[in-house]
């Protein structure tokens, strides 16, 4: 079994993610912060953290894979084992997908508990509707090395934008890289557009981080692999003929436009 303990752990936790952790014969969990950890740890005695499995320096990937040895060792030796994962269990957690594919193949039974992503957080933070506009998500590294193509009429999600260009677990980022992702966002956007830095807040006693900055400022912006950038969309301009088909008005059409303001 896998869950997500949301963004907030406890406040955001499902009953449904609750009643699997502390039914779990061996609990592993990934959190944040202490406070996370210490209520984690009160809800089973044999909760074990998986932060261990990282090494300063070395790939992200080869602590993916630590992780999944721990958890799937637990699982062939025929207990009950949870995993849970900080915010959403299959949204940027590697390790939590592999466990379930490896425990099927092997012939247990295994599923995933959904939670509260950043991503949940940062619609209603920032008052997003992503019905609106359209909304496009992508990690900051595959953006850049893929060349993914994006539709600038529509919002954009940037996902780990403190991380960009690092397969390693490091604590700072690539000025040299954030360089690159904002020299490909501005060819789409031009220099001026908005950028939102956003961090979502992990205790209810605190706001989340909201910055507004420039694609031309980007690269001289602190982030964090807790940064998440929001692109507001671009202006669109609909189809005369389409309008035309489906008998709707330009002004029946732009009520579906951009709903970021700076004030949000």
């Amino acid at each position: 079994m896998v869950v997500g303990t949301g963004i907030r752990a406890a406040r955001h936790t499902t009953l449904e993610a609750r009643e699997e952790m502390r039914a779990a014969q061996k609990l592993f969990y990934l959190t944040t912060d202490p406070v996370s950890e210490r209520w984690i740890r009160s809800t089973n005695a044999s909760a074990e953290s998986l932060a261990g499995c990282y090494r300063t320096g070395e790939s992200r990937a080869i602590a993916y894979e630590r992780m999944v040895d721990k958890i799937l060792r637990a699982v062939r030796s025929g207990r009950n084992v949870c995993g849970a994962f900080y915010g959403h269990p299959g949204v940027f957690v590697l390790p939590s997908h592999e466990a379930i594919r490896r425990s099927r193949a092997e012939g247990w039974p295994a599923r995933m508990v959904p939670g509260i992503s950043a991503e949940d957080c940062l619609f209603a933070d920032l008052g997003i509707d992503p019905a609106r506009s359209g909304c496009q998500s992508f990690e900051a590294t595959d953006l850049l090395v893929h060349r993914r193509r994006f539709d600038p009429s529509s919002a954009l999600l940037i996902w780990q934008a403190g991380l960009v260009g690092r397969s390693e677990f490091r604590r700072r980022f690539s000025k040299t890289a954030l360089a690159a992702l904002g020299r490909r966002l501005g060819r789409a956007y031009g220099a001026r557009h908005p950028v939102v830095l956003y961090e979502a807040s992990a205790f209810s006693a605190f706001e989340p981080i909201v910055r507004t900055t420039t694609i031309a400022e980007l690269s001289s912006a602190a982030l964090n692999g807790r940064t998440t950038l929001f692109l507001p969309p671009k202006p669109r301009n609909p189809d005369p003929a389409v309008l035309h088909e489906l008998r709707i008005s330009t002004r029946d059409a732009a009520r579906a436009g951009p709903c970021w303001q700076s004030g949000a």
